[in-house]
């Protein structure tokens, strides 16, 4: 697979920060005690590292992660997953959307995570390895994340699962509360967590069993960057830090837009998670 791109760069981060705290420019600018034409000027995308510092501490984001991130110094190391892991990257418009499919080696009973908007490569996934796709299971139920839904139902005929408090729009479809467990063979397990704030049932499933703990996190977080609060960006934040990043350190972020990541190099390089 090619190279993702990070979904945000520094403008979107101080964009959703900006968004999330409803602050407007003359607020935030007398907040980080810069004059105007500054903020103008790095929202143009022209990187000055005392403005960007001082507006990184007016939002609560980290200085450093920040100027690393306008830098573009950084990209998180790709975890390898020798075994029972696919990625699709699918475009939508001018952007892309990620969704994922695991399984257990020995019995073949596999389970997706959202679909994108093709199912194509996933299908031939299933196809060539004999898989039996027990579970489609829907992180939130904005568009991108479900366009190939009825394909993938309809092709292997497997259980349609979403939050309760975001019933997903598909025949038959069920619903999990949070802290719900599902099982794929002896070795894989998943863990519903309502990580709610992008959307009001936004969720992640937490797997053990693979070959490094996995958090399909959808749009709670991304490498670098965090879902837009576009309900609530204070439930987004404190869901994020109490039930992501209390995770265990070798976790994988497995995001619904921009690369793979891990829990420890967030900790390092999120602007959101380390001022």
């Amino acid at each position: 697979m090619p190279r993702i791109p990070l979904e945000d760069n520094f403008v979107d981060v101080i964009g959703k920060a900006q968004r999330g705290l409803k602050l407007s420019d003359k607020q935030l600018c007398a907040k980080a005690g810069i004059p105007p034409a500054d903020l103008a000027s790095l929202k143009a995308g022209t990187v000055k590292e005392e403005p960007l510092r001082a507006i990184a501490r007016a939002l609560g984001l980290g200085g450093d992660a920040l100027t690393t991130l306008a830098r573009r110094q950084w990209y998180p190391e790709q975890p390898v997953f020798p075994r029972g892991f696919a990625m699709f990257n699918t475009p939508d418009g001018d952007m892309t959307v990620n969704s994922y499919l695991i399984w257990d080696t020995q019995t073949k009973l596999a389970a997706a995570f959202d679909t994108g908007t093709s199912v194509a490569g996933m299908l031939d996934i299933i196809q060539t390895e004999r898989l039996n796709l027990r579970y489609i299971f829907i992180t939130h139920t904005h568009s991108d994340h479900v366009a190939a839904l009825p394909q993938l139902a309809a092709s292997t005929k497997a259980e349609v699962w979403s939050s309760e408090l975001e019933p997903v729009a598909q025949p038959g479809a069920k619903f999990f509360k949070e802290n719900a467990h599902f099982h794929l063979g002896e070795e894989i397990a998943i863990k519903t967590l309502l990580t709610s704030g992008h959307s009001v049932g936004q969720t992640t499933f937490y797997v053990t069993g693979l070959s490094w703990p996995t958090a399909f996190v959808g749009d709670s977080l991304f490498s670098s960057s965090m879902g837009g609060g576009l309900v609530s960006y204070e439930d987004q934040y404190r869901n994020n830090r109490r039930k992501l990043l209390n995770l265990p350190s070798d976790t994988v972020f497995a995001c619904g837009h921009g690369p793979l990541t891990t829990l420890r190099q967030e900790k390092q390089h999120n602007p959101f998670f380390t001022r």
